[in-house]
């Protein structure tokens, strides 16, 4: 095939595939197979040139939308991509991969993921099936939330093991990441928490049923993450944090209203950062006069952030 007609990887807004040869909230990347597969960021404008040109020549496009939401309209999306998209829920991406990848042979297709391409197993998934079917690609990375949370100020060369924050229920409280949390905290470094987001889910009796109903969409907040926090360290009391521990919630990074606040574990608990998508540092020991300046401004209670900083300093 020839090199010019080759899919690439983009940081925009989607993963696409194509037929000759890949979000605070975070961005889009993109990635083309036979195709492209492309990421971007949650608004229009984060999408890079180059993913936008492949978008637009793409015979069809797919937007993932259970790993992640774009805060776009679907409309506004399709206006300013010229080409109609196909949202891919997880029923789609994870038993229907054939229909996706169907004639990424002979033409260019797009898969769209919001963050990173591959930053849910079920995208790497569908780049091993192309690879079976002898589909080409190319990855072309974008922002996510990995590199977006910089704008927190703090410094990404200080932040170790990124964890997931699922919903707890009565029968279901995972702490696994608790453990990765530990393991920052022991040689002093940040933790990137992200949370859940519960779209077209099913309830266990409607599963059961074969009904195809599906519950209302829910985000986790930074609050109930820190809430979930709390009660993990108070069944597990193994001291990888306290109420005392010092974070920063954020919420719809890179957005005209990102929201970010930073206090203890304990008053985040109680903060309203808004609309979704959110995420949570939870700051390690290794620190910097710089970082404290930046997200000092953004403090729930200054004498209380002061105080909790002067703590975690004494720990270095």
């Amino acid at each position: 095939m020839a090199q010019d007609k080759l899919s690439e990887y983009r940081m925009t807004v989607s993963l696409v595939y194509a037929h000759d040869r890949e979000g605070l909230n975070t961005p889009y990347n993109c990635c083309r197979l036979a195709g492209h597969l492309l990421r971007h960021q949650f608004t229009l404008g984060y999408i890079t040139v180059k993913g936008l040109e492949i978008v637009k020549r793409a015979e069809r496009v797919y937007l993932e939308s259970y790993t992640s939401i774009l805060l776009v309209d679907k409309k506004k999306l399709e206006a300013f991509y010229g080409r109609s998209v196909i949202p891919a829920d997880r029923e789609m991406v994870e038993s229907s991969s054939d229909e996706i990848l169907s004639g990424a042979e002979d033409v260019d297709v797009a898969f769209l993921v919001v963050g990173d391409p591959f930053g849910a197993t079920t995208h790497t998934d569908l780049v091993l099936r192309a690879r079976e079917l002898s589909i080409p690609f190319q990855a072309i990375p974008n922002a996510s939330i990995m590199s977006a949370i910089g704008s927190t100020g703090l410094q990404l060369y200080n932040f170790g093991q990124t964890v997931s924050m699922v919903f707890f229920t009565e029968s279901w409280k995972p702490s696994s990441f608790y453990d990765r949390i530990k393991e920052n905290a022991q040689i002093g470094l940040h933790t990137l928490v992200l949370l859940d987001i519960k779209v077209k889910e099913q309830s266990l009796e409607n599963l059961a049923r074969g009904r195809k109903i599906y519950e209302p969409p829910r985000y986790m907040t930074a609050a109930q993450c820190a809430q979930q926090m709390l009660e993990t360290e108070h069944e597990r009391k193994e001291g990888a944090y306290d109420e005392n521990s010092l974070a920063v919630g954020v919420a719809r990074v890179g957005a005209k209203d990102q929201k970010m606040a930073a206090g203890t574990l304990k008053e985040l608990c109680d903060i309203d950062l808004g609309a979704p998508l959110h995420s949570l540092v939870l700051l390690g020991k290794r620190t910097h006069e710089l970082e404290r300046d930046f997200i000092r401004v953004v403090a729930i209670d200054s004498e209380s952030f002061d105080k909790g900083w002067q703590a975690l300093s004494s720990l270095s």
